[in-house]
């Protein structure tokens, strides 16, 4: 059974820092890439951040540039997103996914599995 299980979600005040997981089970890890996406309540899924098979290169959101950092252990089947610098505007429920190919890595209906999310809520 393919899953993926998302933590390290919480309440954290603006300019604080969290950092999420994403642990995958069920087929090979390394041959996926993995993106992380949020969605806020009553807006559409958004994409975020996404990391190659290998971790060689990696993709983000404008909003998100230089603030949020995403790294992967191929070695541990986790994926991470570091926050940091972080704004009320980041509230929302973040999700990790994965898919089989780089290209249009920024349409959530191009990834195949999907965790439960984890909330993250920035207070000002």
């Amino acid at each position: 059974q393919v899953q993926l299980v998302e933590s390290g979600g919480g309440l954290v005040q603006a300019g604080g820092s969290l950092r999420l997981s994403c642990a995958a089970s069920g087929r090979t890890f390394s041959n996926y890439v993995m993106g992380w996406f949020c969605q806020a309540p009553g807006k559409e899924r958004e994409f975020v951040a996404a990391i190659t098979w290998s971790g060689s290169s990696t993709y983000y959101a404008d909003s998100v540039k230089g603030r949020f950092t995403i790294s992967r252990d191929n070695a541990k089947n986790t994926v991470y997103l570091q926050m940091n610098s972080l704004k009320p505007e980041d509230t929302a429920v973040y999700y990790c996914a994965d898919r089989s190919s780089i290209t249009y890595y920024t349409d959530r209906f191009t990834y195949d599995i999907w965790g439960q999310g984890t909330q993250v809520t920035v207070s000002s």
